[in-house]
């Protein structure tokens, strides 16, 4: 029996399971579908913070979000319209976020008494026999039976066949939603082509989760979204770790350097490593330290080499790397500094997310030690702003830190890549040699925009004193002249200041120039705010919507633009960083709305928020 097909605008899709269940496979795999026949779409993958998650149990839940459309979006979605529940746990962890009248597809095999008793279910409730899910349209399904049926002719164990899970949700979703599976074939042909035993387990698994819908009678309409209206170009979907990777290669192509990753492994920033050690054919140098000093320690030094010098990390590691930022900053040599933020303090949160390092980026070290503050907005907007911060970094001689987090850095959307002849120039000028034999080479005089110059060690005439002694001017011999020092202290402050007149001037993202609500945002709160402020202004109200990637210095048009509204309001996942900031240097009343809970702002939320001030 055929059945008929409803042609939907928005889907939002949330895979939950146990860690070993392969939820985030799953989910990739269907968001690269979805890519490739052209949705609009955006992810929200949620780890649990243990390697081994207890299984069975509420912290050990991983799920993956997923929204798709044929309209332009912004963000994961802030309700599912399908929960696929793998256990009881990810049932009971994702409940609340699904809507009224929404898809629950439950493995009933994951609400035997032992999953019940883990979730933390009082004894003898099952919530798929209660009737507490009568609002919803619930599926049942023994998917581990499924799964075994399927491979019965396999030759594998059982713990292997039950692996296949996965796939089998994965085939029946592409049937519901009327997808061609050739793209996950392709993956697993790739990915288990020296294993076939495991290849066809799971190819046959997909498959039969496909067969499942076209023989179940319980689904009477299959869903259909179609192609997104996105401006013309050549798509790939895309992470924001990803997407920085990209950025550090074409800049680094761009600027003619090297690179050179000094690092150590830290979650979420992790994948930037892994996706730079696959680009060997750069020239790329990545070094894996013993710690978290060491990895920016071995940047410094190949920033002072001449090369592209880079570090990674998340959270507490922002922490160990101060000292050497300081030393950076004596330097004045180029170096991007990227923090992947994480929930905090100490090891905090790993997995989740949280705008959580504003003002450490700011003032989290000894001295005055003033750097420039990059943040990218959406995992596609890590590209254009990881390529700003190594263009500031090169062309002003300073360390720049780059704030990314969990959300933006594990999340995907379309990118439509850039051609090479489309990216800003980045030009470097090594000093490579004095104009005359009675030239003496000042490594700190300075040009109009308070820049030193890049002199590489080994070039006749250029030896200069390094360390992170403060500096006399211009000679940059060793110095503890008190007059001397608070010039040199003032001097790197109007350098980064200087900054402002070499970067954009910060426009609106949408919304009238004077009103009576302005939404000021920075880093991945852009796509709730977006959502929330366009949802407003088709009611007619005056709000506008501006978003920072420019931190410090901020642009020079900024305190004029606050002062076009009656109110601001500045949304963060944190405890109120930026808001501080900005009271700081513009002296306006502007209001915070904060939220503190590992996961990222929802549409819904701001508009309350900003219903509020109106």
């Amino acid at each position: 029996m055929s059945v008929p097909t409803q042609v939907v605008e928005d889907v939002v899709i949330k895979f939950a399971g146990d860690s070993g269940d392969g939820m985030q496979l799953t989910g990739s795999q269907f968001t690269n579908n979805t890519a490739l026949i052209g949705n609009d779409l955006s992810t929200f993958p949620d780890f649990p913070a243990e390697i081994r998650a207890p299984l069975g149990t509420v912290p050990g839940v991983s799920g993956y979000q997923l929204r798709f459309s044929s309209d332009k979006i912004f963000t994961p979605g802030d309700v599912c319209d399908v929960l696929v529940a793998m256990n009881a746990a990810a049932l009971k962890v994702n409940l609340k976020a699904l809507k009224p009248g929404g898809i629950i597809i439950a493995n009933t095999d994951g609400f035997d008494a032992k999953n019940l008793r883990l979730a933390n279910y009082p004894n003898g409730i099952n919530p798929l026999e209660d009737g507490s899910l009568n609002g919803y349209e619930l599926h049942k399904m023994d998917i581990t039976k499924l799964t075994r049926e399927a491979l019965k002719d396999i030759q594998l164990g059982t713990k292997e066949k039950d692996r296949a899970k996965n796939m089998f949700v994965l085939g029946f979703l592409y049937w519901l939603y009327n997808r061609d599976m050739t793209s996950t074939f392709s993956f697993l042909h790739d990915k288990f082509n020296k294993r076939p035993e495991i290849l066809n387990s799971n190819i046959n698994a997909l498959q039969a989760g496909y067969n499942y819908g076209d023989t179940v009678e319980a689904f009477t309409t299959r869903y259909s979204v179609k192609k997104a209206k996105l401006p013309a170009g050549n798509y790939r979907g895309i992470t924001g770790n990803v997407a920085l990777s990209y950025a550090l290669i074409a800049a680094s192509e761009k600027a003619n350097l090297p690179i050179f990753l000094g690092t150590y492994p830290i979650t979420p920033a992790s994948d930037i490593l892994h996706e730079l050690s696959r680009h060997k054919n750069f020239g790329i140098r990545t070094f894996q330290a013993e710690d978290e000093i060491a990895g920016i320690s071995a940047a410094i030094g190949a920033a002072y080499g001449g090369s592209l010098g880079i570090t990674t990390t998340s959270g507490p590691g922002m922490a160990l790397k101060t000292e050497a930022m300081g030393l950076a900053v004596m330097l004045e040599i180029p170096l991007l500094i990227i923090n992947i933020q994480r929930g905090g303090p100490s090891t905090g949160l790993p997995t989740k997310t949280e705008q959580s390092d504003l003002m450490q980026a700011y003032y989290g070290r000894n001295g005055e030690c003033p750097m420039p503050v990059i943040a990218a907005s959406t995992p596609s907007d890590c590209f254009d702003a990881a390529y700003e911060a190594v263009r500031i970094a090169v062309q002003h001689m300073t360390p720049v830190i780059l704030l990314s987090d969990g959300y933006i850095a594990n999340g995907a959307e379309p990118w439509r890549f850039p051609k090479s002849a489309d990216l800003q120039p980045i030009e470097v000028n090594f000093k490579k040699g004095l104009d005359s034999e009675e030239e003496k080479f000042f490594p700190y005089l300075r040009d109009e925009k308070l820049v030193r110059p890049w002199a590489v060690p080994g070039t006749p005439g250029m030896e200069h004193r390094i360390g992170g002694l403060e500096k006399e001017d211009i000679t940059g011999n060793v110095s503890y002249d008190a007059d001397n020092h608070q010039h040199m202290v003032k001097t790197r402050e109007a350098k980064v200041n200087r900054i402002a007149d070499y970067i954009p001037l910060q426009t609106l993202d949408s919304g009238p120039e004077t009103g009576d609500v302005l939404v000021l945002g920075w880093g991945s709160t852009y796509g709730a705010i977006k959502s929330a402020v366009t949802e407003l202004q088709n009611q007619g109200k005056a709000v506008a919507h501006a978003h920072l990637r420019h931190l410090r210095p901020f642009p020079r048009n900024l305190g004029e633009m606050l002062k076009n509204y009656k109110k601001v309001l500045i949304p963060e996942i944190n405890n109120g960083q930026l808001i501080k900031i900005i009271r700081d240097q513009y002296l306006i009343d502007a209001k915070g709305f904060n939220k503190i809970k590992g996961t990222p702002l929802t549409r819904s939320e701001l508009v309350s928020a900003v219903r509020e001030l109106l």
